[in-house]
């Protein structure tokens, strides 16, 4: 039964995938690796207390269990217990030598490491690795020995790309880094200067309208004072509060007015909140379009524009599937970016792109009236996900595999692996 959730999962069917975990659970109550792959879809999905409950069930059982340490900090992580979730993470990666993942492939493969944090904030590249073109090496740079030798590589990708949730590991990557001579895609240097309250390089760049953004402890923003300290900085109202190191909306809270702000600070977690500048992006029609495009080894790849009612736009949340004319206007963006942005924005994406310095990143922006691009993040840790199965989403896949193969090459090229493996 776990083999087949986990056959389940990597194929996208997360709910059979739930389904089959929770039977072995059913059947073998006290299978500490049943119980931690269920705790590893609760957590996905948000049932954060249950997932921590199947962790703890079964570090129970076995207290030594690596996994088990491993996502009950990342769920005590999300749960804003960040000492909780420092131990097990210890309790997960102390001592562990480099992961050698399975290579599936018959041609001679390129040997690739991959650095990822142990606290998350890693680029999902489930779906840019191939394990039929790449023999892939797991590190995480903050539990790594530098006594022990690398393991053989030909070619290096950064995978840790938040800045805000990562910067420890993305640090002792500095360190590893230089330990080889072999090409780094996503230099950590260039990886720590994306933090959320990190961009005010960007400000100067000509067609950018960059948020005012302000990281404060939380004890600044409950006392009493709090609305006379964020107007200090030059906020006005309605304004953006959330925690550094999420994404997809979590944690994250429009503010409309001072006295509402005591209110939406005890609802966020974390000991540090990120103060923003709300840009309106809402068109004369109603709607506010997030446009998503990727930065893919010094190239622009559009990835889709979503288009919703409310303030916070998601792809999976916006109201794409229901409206034919939204998914038009997609198709045409996907199809003919410079034309739909105009030349004053597709100016300022490519001065982003040259002043973050990153090889593989994306920028979520609107539009004003202007033409400007309303900044609203850009970072390495933007998910470039297969459309979903049905004849809807087919106008979406030459775009997704124009990235993907972007990737491909990008980590292939005969510079990334002409030498030999780096010992």
């Amino acid at each position: 039964m776990n083999n087949l959730g986990t056959l389940l999962h990597s194929s996208g069917n997360r709910t059979a995938a739930r389904t089959a975990y929770a039977e072995a659970v059913s059947r073998h109550p006290s299978d500490p690796m049943s119980l931690v792959n269920l705790g590893n879809v609760l957590h996905e999905g948000g049932e954060f207390p249950s997932a921590r409950a199947h962790y703890e069930s079964a570090l129970s059982f076995d207290p030594g269990h690596r996994e088990a340490h491993q996502g009950l900090a990342n769920v005590l992580a999300d749960l804003g217990d960040d000492e909780g979730a420092q131990w097990h993470r210890r309790k997960a990666f102390e001592g562990r030598p480099a992961l050698q993942l399975p290579y599936r492939g018959a041609a001679p493969p390129v040997s690739l490491l991959l650095l990822v944090s142990s606290r998350g904030g890693n680029i999902p590249t489930r779906n840019l690795l191939d394990d039929r073109v790449f023999h892939i090496s797991v590190v995480l740079p903050e539990f790594y020995d530098p006594r022990v030798p690398l393991p053989p590589h030909q070619v290096v990708f950064n995978a840790i790309g938040d800045a805000d949730r990562a910067a420890p590991a993305l640090v002792a990557a500095q360190s590893l880094v230089a330990l080889t001579t072999a090409p780094v895609i996503n230099l950590p240097a260039a990886v720590l200067a994306t933090g959320r309250a990190d961009h005010a390089r960007l400000r100067r760049l000509p067609g950018v309208v960059l948020p005012a953004t302000v990281t404060l402890p939380r004890e600044t923003l409950c006392s009493a004072d709090a609305a006379a300290t964020v107007a200090r900085h030059g906020f006005r109202f309605p304004l953006l509060v959330r925690t550094p190191g999420f994404h997809t909306g979590r944690h994250f809270l429009r503010v409309e007015s001072p006295e509402a702000l005591a209110g939406a600070v005890a609802q966020l977690p974390g000991k540090e909140l990120t103060v923003i500048e709300f840009l309106n992006a809402r068109a004369a029609d109603g709607k506010v379009r997030k446009y998503r495009v990727m930065m893919i080894g010094g190239e622009l790849y559009p990835l889709h524009v979503a288009i919703s009612s409310h303030w916070k736009v998601h792809y999976f949340t916006a109201e794409m599937a229901e409206r034919a004319d939204h998914r038009a206007e997609d198709a045409e963006f996907l199809e003919n970016m410079p034309e739909v942005l105009g030349p004053r924005a597709m100016q300022a994406l490519a001065r982003i792109q040259a002043t973050l310095g990153l090889d593989y990143a994306g920028i979520d922006f609107g539009l004003n009236a202007a033409r400007d691009l309303l900044f609203f993040e850009a970072n390495a840790t933007m998910v470039v996900n297969p459309p979903a199965p049905g004849e809807l989403w087919d106008y979406r896949r030459p775009a997704v595999e124009r990235i993907l193969a972007a990737v491909r090459r990008m980590l292939t090229t005969p510079r990334a692996h002409s030498a030999a493996p780096v010992q």
